[in-house]
């Protein structure tokens, strides 16, 4: 198993490693923990339903993305399938310190090996 905990938490670059990800910001951060994951397309659902520190994992590659994961205080983003942030979205995560990666997985592959791996989902619901 290629996880690695802390508490109970998995480290950003555990999912790094379990999804393939790339690295697109925030190498620097990667031994951060993880306590969570919320996936979701509608921004309007993080707000109201993710819990804090949650990774957010999304398709939406736009700064609204970004933007929500600030607010809603994501400790990073997962955009799935292949997809890749805005350059917009990108300056807005390098000035807000919030780690982009990204997988070829699907929104639901991506899910289930993180549940698979122990990363709980997030909802304040």
């Amino acid at each position: 198993m290629v996880r690695e905990a802390v508490g109970g938490n998995v480290l950003l670059r555990s999912i790094v490693a379990l999804l393939d990800c790339e690295v697109i910001c925030g190498h620097e951060v990667l031994d951060i923990e993880v306590p969570f994951c919320f996936a979701a397309d509608l921004m309007s659902d993080v707000l109201a339903f993710s819990a804090p520190d949650s990774l957010l994992i999304t398709g939406l590659t736009s700064v609204q993305s970004v933007h929500t994961a600030h607010v809603a205080d994501c400790r990073g983003i997962l955009f799935v399938s292949g997809k890749q942030p805005s350059p917009e979205a990108l300056k807005l995560a390098r000035d807000n310190s919030i780690p982009l990666l990204a997988t070829a997985h699907s929104m639901a592959d991506s899910c289930g090996i993180l549940l698979h791996h122990g990363l709980s989902p997030a909802s304040k619901a």
